[in-house]
C-alpha cells in the first residue's frame, strides 16, 4: 500500500502528542508570585473573528476590574499569534476610545512610564520576543473597570483545501524565569464570547471545532458561515464586543483562557487550482499592494521506495508526563517501518545520545530492543537542541533519500541557542527537516527557518488541534513529489519588494502567498515555474492590476508584517546590523505595527499633541473600520484572476485524492472525519440556505 510507511509515522506522531498535556502558562492577568499586590479580575471577554479574501482580521475587547481598594495596574499577556500583525490597541478612557501610535520600543516605554509616574491614564503593548503580547494598562482605579481593545491581522492558508484558524490561548509552559516570578489569573468571571464569519470565495461543505463541540455552527450560504460560543449568546454583544445587556452571568458559567479555539473549514472537492489576488491602492497613489494567493493543481506523483528515516526526541525535564506515551508511539511506529526502511533514534536534553548504532532496519528484533531503550530513559534536565540536530544530521547517506522528524514541545535553552548556528547548520547538509512543535511558546521563528533552510516544513501543533486531522495532511507531503526552486515572475507591470524573495519549496496540497508593490496598472503577464525531480515546471497565466482598489487597506499592513519578517530571517542569517533594525522600526512605525523593536502606546490626545505625535495610525484603523463596513454590506467576493487563461489544468490536492493509487484502509478510517464532517452535534445546529 503506498501511503501505509507514512499514515504509521503519522499514527507514532499522533500517539506521542495527543496525549500531551504540558503544565500551561495560559493568557490572563499577570500579578507578582510574592503576593505583594491582589489580583485584578477579567470582567469581560469577546473576540471576534471575521475571514475574508484571504486573511483574518481578529478584535479582543476586554473588561478588567479592579476588586480592591487600591490602584492598581493591570498586565495582560497571551500568546503572539502565528504570523500575526498587531494594529490596533485601543483604551478606553472616560468613556472615550483612544486609539495608539506606534514609537521605537524604548521611547514607548519610556512615554508610559512617565505617564504613570504622573497617575494619568496611558496603556501599552509590547511583544515580549516570539512568545507573547503584553499590555499594561495603568491606572486601574478601586473598584473600577477599564476596558481595551486588541485587533490583529494574519493570512490565512489552505492545506489540502483544508483552512484553519486559531486563537491562542495556551502558552507552552517554556518559560521558567516567567512561571517562577508570575502568577497568572486566567478567568473571565463574567461575559465571554467567541464569533466568527467565514466569508469565502470558495465553497466551504464543513466547519469544525474540534475540541470545542458545543459551538453553535451556521451557514447562511456555502460561502458565508457563522461560529459562535460563549457564557452570553453573540445577539447581546455590540460591534465592539461590548455587552448590550447588563444582566449578570452566573459565577458558574465563568471562562477560562487556558484552552485554544481551533476551527476547521473545508472547501468543496474539485475546486481547481488557481491565482488569487487582492489588491489595494487608493485613488491617485503611485503605488499599489497586492497579495497572491497560488493554488496548485495537483500534479505531483507519489514517491516509492525504502528512506532513512532519523527521529530526533525531546526529553528534556518538560517532557514529564508525556515521554511514556512517545516510547508507546515509538514501539507502534516503528512496528509498522516499511522493510526497505531504515532508522536511527537520537535523544537530547542537556546533551544529545544516539540510541541505535547507525541505521539500523526496521526489523521486529530491532525494534523491541531499541524501544526498551527508550523506556529506559527518563525526562529530565533543559533543551540542547543544537546537539540533537547536529547528532541526527551525522552520518547521511547520499545515496538515498532521507527526512529528520523533530518533534519537540521547548526552545533551545542549553548549549548553542542562537538561531544563525542553527540555519548554517542545516544550510551545510542536503536533508529535509520536519518539525512537529506542541505549544504557542515554542520558538516558531528558529523552526520556521531551520525547515525553511532544508526545504521541509514546521507544522505548529496546538492541544486543541485535530492532530490525526494535520498529521495526515503532512504525510499527503511526504508521500508526494515536492515543487524545489519556486519562482514567481511578473512582466507588464512593475513589481517590488515582493516577499518572500525565495519561495524554495512547495509541498503538495500548500499554497504560495505573495506580497508586493506595484507600480502602474494594466495586464501582466505571472509566470510559475519549479522542478519536479529535475524536469521544470511552468504555468502561466495574465490577467489586469487595478489603477484603485480601496476595499481592502489590510493588505498594506500584511505587506509590511511580511517585510518585516523577511528582514528579520536576513539578520538572523547574516547577523544583526543596525541599519537593518533601523528598516524593520521605519516600517513598523509606518504602518502601524508591533515588533520586535515597537511598540502601540496609549495617552489621552492632549498628551499626544505635546509629544508632537501624528495621529497616522488612528486614520489607519479608521480607513480599515469603514472597508471592513462596506465589505459587510457586500456579496461575497471572487478574487480568482486566471479565469480566462487558467494557470493550471488539474484540481487543487485533497487528502487521498491522488490519482497514483487509492489511499489504504488507516488512511480512510482516520480520514473520515475531515471527508465526512466530524461533529455530528453541528447537524443539529446547522441551518444552511444555498
Amino acid at each position: 500500500m503506498p501511503n501505509t510507511l507514512l499514515l504509521r509515522i503519522a499514527l507514532f506522531i499522533t500517539s506521542v502528542l495527543v496525549s500531551m498535556s504540558p503544565h500551561s502558562f495560559a493568557a490572563g492577568l499577570m500579578t507578582p508570585a510574592s503576593g505583594s499586590l491582589p489580583e485584578l479580575e477579567i470582567k469581560a471577554h469577546h473576540v471576534a473573528v471575521t475571514i475574508e479574501d484571504g486573511y483574518a482580521i481578529t478584535s479582543v475587547t476586554q473588561t478588567f476590574h479592579n476588586p480592591h481598594q487600591q490602584e492598581l495596574e493591570a498586565i495582560y499577556a497571551f500568546p503572539v499569534p502565528e504570523k500575526a500583525a498587531v494594529g490596533e490597541f485601543t483604551y478606553w478612557i472616560d468613556g472615550v476610545p483612544i486609539t495608539g501610535e506606534v514609537m521605537e520600543k524604548q521611547r514607548a516605554r519610556q512615554v508610559y512610564e512617565q505617564e504613570k509616574s504622573q497617575g494619568r491614564d496611558t496603556a501599552i503593548t509590547e511583544k515580549n520576543a516570539y512568545k507573547t503580547f503584553e499590555s499594561s494598562v495603568y491606572p486601574v482605579r478601586p473598584l473600577d473597570d477599564v476596558k481595551i481593545r486588541l485587533v490583529y491581522l494574519q493570512p490565512v492558508h489552505s492545506d489540502h483545501g483544508i483552512g484553519q484558524y486559531r486563537y491562542p490561548l495556551e502558552e507552552g509552559g517554556v518559560d521558567e524565569e516567567k512561571l517562577a516570578f508570575w502568577n497568572m489569573n486566567d478567568r473571565v468571571t463574567g461575559a465571554f464570547s467567541f464569533d466568527m464569519n467565514i466569508r469565502s470565495s470558495y465553497p466551504i461543505d464543513d466547519v469544525r471545532l474540534p475540541q470545542h463541540p458545543n459551538a453553535q455552527i451556521t451557514a447562511s450560504t456555502n460561502q458565508l458561515w457563522q461560529v459562535s460560543m460563549g457564557n452570553q449568546s453573540h445577539h447581546n454583544v455590540d460591534e465592539e464586543g461590548t455587552p448590550t445587556s447588563s444582566q449578570s452571568v452566573p459565577a458558574a458559567a465563568s471562562f477560562k483562557l487556558d484552552q485554544d479555539i481551533v476551527v476547521y473549514w473545508r472547501h468543496a472537492q474539485n475546486l481547481p487550482g488557481a491565482v488569487d489576488m487582492v489588491p489595494h491602492r487608493a485613488p491617485g497613489a503611485s503605488k499599489g499592494t497586492f497579495m497572491m494567493t497560488i493554488t496548485p493543481g495537483d500534479d505531483l506523483s507519489a514517491i516509492s521506495g525504502g528512506r532513512d528515516w532519523i527521529f530526533v526526541l525531546d526529553y528534556s525535564g518538560s517532557m514529564k508526563g508525556k515521554y511514556a506515551s512517545l516510547v508507546e508511539g515509538m514501539r507502534k511506529g516503528l512496528q509498522k517501518l516499511n522493510a526497505q526502511d531504515r532508522f536511527r533514534i537520537i535523544v537530547f536534553n542537556n546533551s544529545s545520545r544516539e540510541l541505535t548504532s547507525g541505521y539500523t532496519q526496521a526489523t521486529p528484533q530491532n525494534v523491541q530492543r531499541y524501544v526498551g531503550e527508550l523506556e529506559s530513559t527518563h525526562p529530565k534536565g533543559g533543551t540542547n537542541l543544537y546537539a540533537g540536530l547536529e547528532e541526527g544530521i551525522s552520518d547521511l547517506d547520499d545515496d538515498r533519500a532521507s527526512a529528520i522528524i523533530l518533534v519537540t514541545d521547548g526552545v533551545a535553552n542549553v548549549g548553542t541557542t542562537e538561531k544563525k548556528a542553527f540555519l548554517k547548520l542545516l544550510d551545510k547538509h542536503d536533508v529535509r527537516l520536519f518539525t512537529f512543535v506542541m505549544g504557542n511558546s515554542a520558538n516558531r521563528p528558529l523552526l520556521d527557518g531551520m525547515t525553511r533552510i532544508s526545504n521541509g516544513f514546521a507544522m505548529a501543533i496546538s492541544n486543541s488541534d485535530d492532530i490525526v486531522g494535520k498529521l495526515l495532511l503532512a504525510t499527503e507531503k511526504l508521500n508526494h513529489e515536492a515543487y524545489r526552486d519556486v519562482r514567481v515572475d511578473i512582466d507588464g507591470v512593475k513589481v517590488k519588494h515582493l516577499t518572500p524573495e525565495r519561495i524554495g519549496s512547495v509541498y503538495r496540497g500548500q499554497q504560495i502567498i505573495l506580497f508586493g508593490h506595484y507600480y502602474g496598472h494594466g495586464p501582466a503577464d505571472v509566470r510559475i515555474t519549479g522542478t519536479v525531480a529535475g524536469e521544470e515546471k511552468r504555468y502561466t497565466t495574465r490577467f489586469e492590476f487595478p489603477q484603485s482598489s480601496e476595499l481592502n487597506p489590510e493588505i498594506e499592513r500584511l505587506w509590511a508584517f511580511a517585510q518585516i519578517e523577511h528582514l528579520q530571517a536576513q539578520m538572523d542569517y547574516l547577523g544583526t546590523d543596525r541599519d537593518t533594525e533601523q528598516a524593520i522600526t521605519d516600517i513598523a512605525r509606518e504602518y502601524g505595527l508591533v515588533t520586535d523593536y515597537t511598540s502601540m502606546v496609549v495617552v489621552r490626545e492632549e498628551v499626544f499633541q505635546q509629544l508632537n505625535v501624528a495621529r497616522n495610525n488612528q486614520q489607519r484603523v479608521a480607513n480599515e473600520q469603514r472597508a471592513q463596513e462596506t465589505r459587510k454590506n457586500q456579496a461575497v467576493r471572487n478574487h480568482r484572476q486566471d479565469q480566462q487563461q487558467p494557470a493550471f489544468s488539474a484540481p487543487r490536492a485533497y487528502p487521498g485524492s491522488s490519482g497514483s493509487g487509492a489511499i489504504d484502509g488507516i488512511a480512510l478510517l482516520l480520514l473520515l472525519p475531515l471527508l465526512l464532517g466530524l461533529s455530528r452535534n453541528h447537524r443539529a445546529t446547522h441551518s444552511r440556505s444555498q
